[in-house]
């Protein structure tokens, strides 16, 4: 699937992912989203030669199908949903299984608990709401130009990193 998006000062395009495009300048900003359906965490899983019970399928498929960043108690929330037989240590030892493997990146976004995510092909940094705890994908070709700078003035060559913004909505103006 592709499509654009034009990014003007202010304004912010949304992907059907939830990843945000931004800038503060113009510019016409594309991209390129694959066709294939949600990252398959049991494929991988297999993949990198575990094996895979009907529980860990289970557990897969609700990461796979995630489209928010869940802790394991939400992961264990939905699993258990379609297998009531599925223990809260099943989900913590399946999720540590994922994780090792390269599977699953956790984050801590400062709320006391660990969220997951499949690894990405492709990057994007984080914004989260601290009064709701949402978590907003975007990415930024200015943000990530800065941060390649800084490195170089330094006298490093960026090979990785990982950005995690904190706020709070902006109150919303008055109507006139």
């Amino acid at each position: 699937m592709r499509f654009s998006c034009s990014v003007k000062r202010g304004k912010i395009c949304q992907n059907k992912r939830g990843v945000i495009f931004l800038g503060d300048y113009d510019m016409k900003s594309s991209m390129t989203k694959s066709a294939t359906p949600p990252m398959d965490i049991e494929a991988l899983a297999t993949q990198a030669g575990m094996r895979m019970t009907d529980q860990r399928r289970v557990i897969a498929s609700v990461l796979s199908q995630a489209d928010d960043h869940p802790d394991v108690e939400e992961v264990y929330r939905r699993a258990s949903e379609r297998d009531a037989g599925i223990s809260i240590a099943t989900v913590y030892r399946t999720v540590r299984l994922f994780e090792e493997a390269g599977i699953l990146t956790r984050h801590d976004f400062g709320d006391g608990r660990a969220r997951y995510e499949p690894v990405a092909d492709d990057h994007h940094d984080h914004l989260i709401d601290i009064q709701s705890g949402k978590v907003i994908e975007f990415t930024n070709e200015e943000i990530e130009r800065l941060q390649a700078e800084v490195a170089k003035k330094l006298g490093y060559k960026l090979v990785d990193h990982r950005l995690e913004l904190y706020g709070v909505p902006l109150e919303k103006a008055p109507k006139k």
